[in-house]
């Protein structure tokens, strides 16, 4: 699910709640009217401003801080950012950028980094001279972090003197101070999370970091970015450190992204430059695989829900590719048009552009909406792809050979893809026979479990409530979609099953993927696969199908994995469960010796009331939401672990093995 945060535009106006007790619902007066100032309402409301309180919103308040620093670095005055993940689950940035400023603010008449640190709409990103370009526009920034932390130190090196202020909470401890002198000039901050807004979690995780900052790193080249966990230390005594440096940017991440597909290009197709006083850097290459992976981004902003600079992309792609095409003669026996689709098939793209004042649909900063930008990377692209299809006439048969491919993949697909939309829209009778549907008709109130297997099926059959539950037994692993074209996809009957249970509508003959959601059965999608190997394959051959053709489903929150439990421990009539070997042991150890643990291998291992208890009743159950953090990542894992080529997937499983169970 990409959580949908909210900026607060208008900083400087108070924040009113209402508060009616129940002795003063008939007294409304101005005492009923609570004032929040900023911080305060930073900390009451929190998910306005990071999105959420647990670990996506916990790692948004390293982005934050991060981005100050790159933010420094995109205009000329940094070149390495350094991060740690300290022992006690604290944070700490420091870049050699100008330092954040330390004299007296006019207007506050206080220290000007006590006004960043502890006012919301404070900072140099209002200011053009300061910045004409950066990532967050809206000014909660390290300041939101602050008063999301139990305690926080900013350490600036400015002007040949180190000066230092903490705070709690977001309120300063006391005013900035010099503490020593230096040579250098920087900003460090160093962050606790407050446990008592984090309560889920308040711990990092090194991977989800470094994926983001290894992202930063080639959208920003020359800049050198430090990740080093102090939590953990390798066989030989050392800290876990990564270093990411790009030198050449976008078409290094685009070798990164591709690095387990096989090429069709000689090369990565990259442009660099300046259009209608847009900045636009877009790299591009052509594989072997039936998937289309764009990647847009604004001011080191992701936009997953793309806008101007990828229609522009398109735009420029289509026309271009189309002219070329047409006039090398290699459409004149195609007995169909060419879509706009067709020309994708295959492409791993990215598109990064720089805007002063981005304007982004909405509060989300997902999707641009700056009219100019599209021009601007339509023109680009056309310039770019035509030098390059007439300097490299071979890469350009190729390219063109699997757009018409494509073409034809996608006439043969149609007829399968119909078969299923005629399923879909039929009335119930239409519906696959093996599901067992709710009696609820509100999508909002149902819930549907993928069942793995016939027996599981019928165990969760027999202990689901049927007023909102509806089961959809599969049977064995469905098709790998990473490595079949459309039309098997389409032709696969589990698949054909998910669809139409679903009640989904799929695909337009421009956009074959396309996935309307409008009439979606059931708003929470239940993967209930075994606790064994096969059983996670299994749920990984239903996520990467999810992934690219139902990825709507996964950003709007509906995709969920049951967590069934790993043993049942007993002593005479008491029974425990237990989810992983440490609760296991902590189990056995209070109810003492005498003991007696079944292990699960499967669902069907259970009893209808067993699986009810554990993982099917809403009020005790265990549920892991699929959310897609970072979408380049999750491009380049799915087609590492599911893709034709091996070596990349067994290096994978090599560095992962300590953490793998198998069960022999």
């Amino acid at each position: 699910m990409i959580i949908k945060g909210l900026d607060c535009a208008r900083p400087d106006i108070l924040t009113y709640k209402l508060y009616m007790s129940e002795e003063k619902k008939h007294n409304y007066d101005a005492s009923s009217i609570q004032a929040l100032e900023g911080m305060e309402h930073v900390r009451m409301r929190p998910s306005m401003y990071i999105g959420d309180v647990g670990v996506r919103g916990l790692h948004h308040l390293v982005y934050e801080v991060v981005d100050n620093s790159i933010d420094e670095a995109m205009g000329g005055y940094c070149d390495t950012i350094n991060v740690w993940i300290n022992e006690d689950n604290s944070v700490s940035v420091l870049d050699n950028g100008r330092g954040i400023p330390i004299g007296i603010h006019e207007k506050e008449g206080i220290s000007a980094l006590e006004v960043v640190m502890t006012k919301i709409g404070a900072g140099g990103k209002f200011d053009k001279d300061s910045y004409k370009v950066s990532g967050g526009l809206h000014g909660v920034g390290v300041s939101c972090v602050n008063a999301l932390s139990n305690h926080l130190r900013a350490t600036v090196y400015k002007d040949g003197k180190i000066w230092e202020q903490e705070y709690e909470k977001g309120k300063s401890l006391y005013p900035v101070k010099p503490i020593g002198e230096t040579d250098k000039n920087g900003t460090m901050v160093t962050f606790l999370p407050d446990d008592t807004i984090f309560k889920i979690t308040t711990e990092y995780n090194y991977d989800t970091l470094a994926a983001r900052l290894r992202e930063l790193s080639f959208l920003n080249k020359g800049l050198t970015i430090t990740l080093t966990d102090r939590r953990t230390l390798d066989d030989e005594g050392n800290e876990i450190t990564e270093t990411f440096y790009s030198d050449r940017g976008l078409p290094e991440f685009i070798e990164y992204l591709d690095a387990t597909r096989e090429q069709l290009t000689s090369t990565v197709i990259s442009m660099e430059g300046e259009k209608n006083g847009v900045p636009v850097e877009v790299a591009m290459v052509y594989n072997t695989s039936y998937t289309e992976n764009l990647h847009s981004y604004v001011n080191n902003i992701n936009t997953h829900e793309g806008g101007t600079h990828l229609s522009g992309f398109r735009r420029g792609l289509t026309a271009t590719l189309k002219k070329y095409a047409d006039n090398s003669g290699m459409l004149k026996n195609l007995k169909f048009d060419i879509a706009g689709d067709d020309f994708r098939e295959g492409l791993t793209a990215i598109i990064s552009v720089k805007v002063g004042e981005p304007q982004f649909e909405g509060q989300t900063k997902t999707k641009l909406g700056n009219r100019d930008v599209t021009a601007a990377v339509s023109q680009a692209v056309t310039e770019m792809l035509t030098d390059y299809l007439e300097e490299n006439p071979n890469d350009a048969k190729i390219i063109v050979q699997k757009v018409i491919l494509a073409a034809q993949a996608r006439h043969a697909a149609r007829k399968a893809r119909e078969m299923v939309q005629r399923k879909t829209v039929m009335s119930i009778g239409g519906l696959p026979g093996k599901l067992s549907d709710c009696s609820e008709t509100d999508p909002d109130k149902c819930e549907i479990f993928l069942v793995e297997g016939d027996s599981a099926g019928g165990t969760a059959k027999q202990g689901r409530d049927r007023m909102f539950q509806a089961i959809l037994p599969l049977r064995g692993k469905i098709l790998n979609v990473e490595k079949a074209m459309q039309h098997k996809v389409f032709e696969n009957e589990e698949i054909k099953n998910m669809f139409t249970a679903l009640g989904v509508s799929i695909g337009t003959e421009e956009d074959p993927r396309a996935l309307n959601l409008s009439k979606l059965r059931y708003k929470k999608v239940v993967i209930m696969c075994d606790a064994d190997v096969d059983g996670s394959h299994i749920s990984t051959l239903i996520l990467t199908f999810f992934f690219r053709f139902m990825k709507e489903l996964i950003e709007e929150g509906c995709v969920y994995i049951a967590a069934p439990p790993l043993y049942l421990v007993k002593k005479g009539k008491k029974r425990e469960y237990a989810w992983n070997d440490d609760q296991r042991d902590l189990i056995t150890q209070k109810m003492g010796g005498g003991t007696s643990i079944q292990r699960y291998k499967g669902l069907g291992e259970m009893n209808a009331e067993q699986l009810w208890d554990t993982t099917m009743n809403p009020e005790f159950r265990t549920m892991r939401q699929v959310v897609i953090e970072n979408p380049a990542e999750a491009d380049r894992v799915f087609s590492m672990l599911m893709g034709d080529e091996v070596p990349p997937r067994r290096d994978f499983i090599e560095r992962n093995a300590k953490y793998a169970n198998i069960d022999v």
